[in-house]
C-alpha cells in the first residue's frame, strides 16, 4: 500500500531534495490522514452518542483534530517549499517547524478539555450501554491508527521531515488512548463501576505526553539545536574521503528546515602542495556535496606543516598535554614560530559544550604544562567551542 500510493500520488518520489516532491509527500499524508480521520470521527460521534460515553466522544474530536492537523500539515508544505526571497535569503523551509507547534499546541487544548470533561464525568457518573458497534468501531480504529502511524513515519523517513514525525508520534498515541476505551468498556461491565470518566482521564494524559514531546522538538529545532551524530560524520567522511584532505575541524551546521542545510568547515591540507590544485578540491567538495547531500558547505583551507620532523615532534607532545589536562578536548592548527629567545607553539583548543573550566583557567594550566617541557616554549592558545559532537565522534 505504502509503495503503491507513493508512486500512484507523488511524482519522481524519489527525488526527496527537491521542494515539489516534498510539497506531494506531504499533501499525500494530510489526503490519507483527513479522510481516515474524519471517518473515525464519524464513526465515534456515532456510537459515543449511543453509548453516551465521554471517553469516546473525547477520542473522536481528538479525530477531528487531528484531521485539522492534516490540514496544517499540507499548508505548511506548500509555504515551505515556497522560493528564497529577499526578505529570507535562507528559504521558508522552517515553516514546518511553525506548523509542528501549531500541530503540538491544538493537541494540547483538545486534551485539556477532555480532561475537565473526564472529571466532571467521575464526579457525576453516567449510565453508559456498551453493545458489539462500539467494540467494533473502537478495534477498527486501533488498526487504521496502527497503519497511519506507519505511514507517516516512513514518509518521514524519506524527506527528514519534523511534522510528519509529529503526526506518526500523534497516530501512535491515539492507538493507546483508544485501546485504553476499549478495555475500560469491556472491563466496566465485569466490575460493575463506571470507568469511563477515568478512562477519559487517562486518553488527555496520552494526549497531553504527545503533545508535549512534539512542541518540545519543534521548539528546540527552532531555537536551533546541534545536528545529529550522522549529519557530522556524514559530511566528515564525505570531505577527508578525498585525496588531498589531512584532516577536519571546527564544523558549524546551520539548519534553516528540512533540505536546509548550510556548514562551514576547516579542512587541512599540506602546506608543501600547490594552493591553486588544493583551491580547486575545495571548490569541487563543495559543488559535489551539495548535489549528493543537499548540503550548502563553506570550506575554509588550513594549511599544515606534515614533513618537519621537529614540528611532527612538539605537535605530538602539546596534543598529549592537552589530552592530559582532559580527555575531552582536542587540538588543532598548531605551527610553531621560532625566535631567538623563545618558541611559540600556536594552536587552537576545542572545547566540549557546557564545558566548566573558564578560557582563562585553561589557558593557564596549558601554559605551565607546555613551559614544563621547555623553559623556551610559550604556548599561544585560542579557545574554540565545540557546535558538533565532531571531536567526540573521531576518539
Amino acid at each position: 500500500m505504502y509503495e503503491f500510493l507513493l508512486k500512484r500520488f507523488v511524482k519522481n518520489y524519489k527525488d526527496v531534495h527537491r521542494p515539489k516532491v516534498r510539497e506531494d509527500y506531504g499533501r499525500l499524508s494530510s489526503i490519507v490522514g483527513a479522510a481516515s480521520n474524519v471517518l473515525l470521527a464519524a464513526l465515534k460521534f456515532a456510537v459515543g452518542f449511543a453509548t453516551r460515553s465521554v471517553a469516546i466522544m473525547g477520542d473522536a474530536v481528538n479525530n477531528l483534530s487531528d484531521a485539522g492537523s492534516s490540514l496544517i500539515t499540507v499548508i505548511s508544505f506548500k509555504l515551505a517549499g515556497k522560493p528564497a526571497d529577499e526578505e529570507h535569503p535562507f528559504g521558508h523551509a522552517r515553516i514546518e517547524y511553525i506548523a509542528s507547534s501549531l500541530v503540538a499546541v491544538l493537541i494540547l487544548v483538545i486534551a485539556v478539555e477532555l480532561f475537565m470533561e473526564s472529571v466532571s464525568r467521575i464526579i457525576n457518573p453516567v449510565e453508559m450501554h456498551f453493545g458489539l458497534a462500539a467494540y467494533v468501531v473502537l478495534t477498527f480504529s486501533i488498526l487504521v491508527k496502527l497503519w497511519l502511524s506507519t505511514f507517516n513515519r516512513r514518509l518521514a523517513g524519506k524527506i527528514g521531515s519534523p511534522i510528519l514525525e509529529a503526526t506518526a508520534a500523534d497516530s501512535l498515541s491515539d492507538v493507546l488512548a483508544t485501546s485504553a476505551i476499549l478495555a475500560s468498556n469491556i472491563i466496566s461491565p465485569l466490575v460493575g463501576i463506571s470507568l469511563d470518566g477515568y478512562m477519559g482521564v487517562g486518553v488527555s494524559v496520552f494526549i497531553t505526553i504527545s503533545g508535549v514531546s512534539i512542541l518540545k522538538e519543534t521548539l528546540n529545532r527552532i531555537v536551533g539545536q546541534k545536528p545529529s551524530d550522522e549529519m557530522v560524520e556524514k559530511i566528515d567522511s564525505y570531505i577527508k574521503k578525498h585525496e588531498g584532505i589531512i584532516d577536519t575541524h571546527d564544523l558549524v551546521v546551520h539548519e534553516y528546515g528540512p533540505g536546509r542545510c548550510f556548514a562551514t568547515v576547516h579542512a587541512e591540507v599540506n602546506a608543501n602542495g600547490d594552493f591553486l590544485e588544493s583551491h580547486d578540491l575545495i571548490d569541487n567538495i563543495e559543488r559535489n556535496i551539495s548535489v549528493d547531500l543537499g548540503i550548502h558547505l563553506v570550506i575554509h583551507i588550513d594549511p599544515v606543516i606534515t614533513d618537519d620532523p621537529y614540528v611532527n615532534e612538539l605537535k605530538e607532545k602539546t596534543e598529549r598535554v592537552v589530552v592530559s589536562i582532559d580527555p575531552e578536548l582536542s587540538m588543532h592548527d598548531f605551527r610553531v614560530v621560532k625566535g631567538k629567545t623563545h618558541c611559540n607553539l600556536v594552536f587552537d583548543v576545542t572545547v566540549p559544550a557546557g564545558y566548566k573550566k573558564s578560557d582563562k583557567q585553561l589557558i593557564r594550566e596549558i601554559s605551565e604544562k607546555i613551559s614544563e617541557l621547555d623553559k623556551s616554549f610559550y604556548a599561544v592558545v585560542t579557545v574554540d567551542r565545540a557546535y558538533t559532537s565532531l571531536t567526540n565522534l573521531l576518539k
